[in-house]
């Protein structure tokens, strides 16, 4: 029988009330060993926000093919890919032989965070590819890009304390993390069999956090169940853990299997908000997450080294290590 669909209420937590985190922490810890997907009401993020963003992708990708060329995807991984050129090759659950049906625009942190390295906030160069024709549309991604790091980070706490962990624990690998927006279009549009809007795949990061649409579309498979449709939760963000968690917390959080297909009679959109540790960060087992019996299954790896595998495999397959393992050694 599958199991209800969490959904956590932070309003308490946010608020700082007494037992409140402890509380959430317990909640987290069942749904990512079990589910690994949740999702989050009484976020602290005003609505209007995601009406704002969902508005300016609606208006990106509104425009001709040439605008949108005009910022095609960089060797920084930003800017536009374009409808069916991307086949999700990294998935381990289903052999994705034909390109996905959508079209999405990556943004990447556009300066160095507070406090960060004077060494390395000197050699940064913002990445991002801007359109040249939608007034407003910078500014209101980056906001939104600031308000959803924002809710990741309020979340470290619980995340530490459903390990068995301090809060601060994940303070460090945080200092810079990695973080990326992705606007996706998924048009209204027949598909062929083996084809998806996004073909059925687990996130490479630690967290991904995706606002509620107005258009179905996202579907979980979770361990030992079939396929099902994520529950509609108003003004709610979904969040699932991706791999980076799972292989940090030595297979005990999950990373769940997930697609999106628009079968509807109208344009879907999303806002996919990825959230991970520093690219330089060596992730090692938690030590909450081994013991007698239970050894690390994996090896310790940088998000660089993981996530220069997964986005080159699915976008630059030429240049993509063959697996993870070679891309830890390189």
């Amino acid at each position: 029988m599958s199991q209800p669909f969490p959904i956590l209420d932070l309003g308490d937590y946010l608020a700082g009330k007494p037992g409140a985190a402890e509380a959430a922490a317990d909640q987290l810890r069942h749904a990512l060993e079990t589910m690994g997907f949740y999702a989050v009401v009484n976020h602290g993020v005003p609505w209007s926000k995601i009406d704002g963003i969902f508005a300016e992708a609606r208006r990106f990708h509104g425009q001709d093919m040439a605008a949108k060329a005009a910022v095609s995807f960089s060797p920084e991984f930003t800017g536009y890919v374009a409808p069916s050129k991307a086949v999700l090759r990294t998935s381990q659950v289903n052999n994705n032989t034909k390109a996905d049906l959508n079209e999405a625009y990556f943004i990447e942190r556009e300066s160095p965070p507070p406090g960060a390295d004077p060494e390395r906030a000197a050699a940064f160069v913002c990445p991002n590819l801007w359109p040249k024709d939608l007034p407003g549309f910078r500014a209101t991604a980056l906001d939104y890009y600031s308000t959803i790091e924002g809710l990741a980070r309020s979340l470290l706490p619980l995340y530490a304390r459903a390990l068995d962990l301090p809060d601060d624990w994940f303070e460090e690998a945080f200092g810079w993390p990695q973080t990326s927006l992705r606007l996706t279009h998924y048009p209204a549009e027949k598909r062929d069999d083996n084809q998806f809007g996004i073909a059925p795949h687990t996130d490479a990061g630690f967290l991904t956090i995706l606002p509620q649409s107005d258009v179905t579309g996202l579907h979980i498979r979770p361990k030992g169940q079939d396929w099902m449709t994520a529950p509609r939760v108003e003004q709610g963000f979904f969040i699932n853990s991706g791999d980076m968690l799972k292989r940090w917390t030595n297979d005990r959080f999950l990373s769940t299997q997930h697609m999106a297909v628009n079968e509807s009679d109208r344009d879907r959109y999303a806002a996919v908000f990825f959230f991970s540790p520093d690219l330089d960060y060596t992730m090692s087992c938690l030590p909450s997450c081994q013991g007698p019996g239970n050894p690390p299954k994996y090896e310790p790896i940088t998000y660089r080294q993981y996530r220069g595998w997964f986005m080159d495999s699915n976008y630059r397959p030429e240049e993509a290590p063959r697996n993870v393992a070679e891309a830890v050694s390189v």
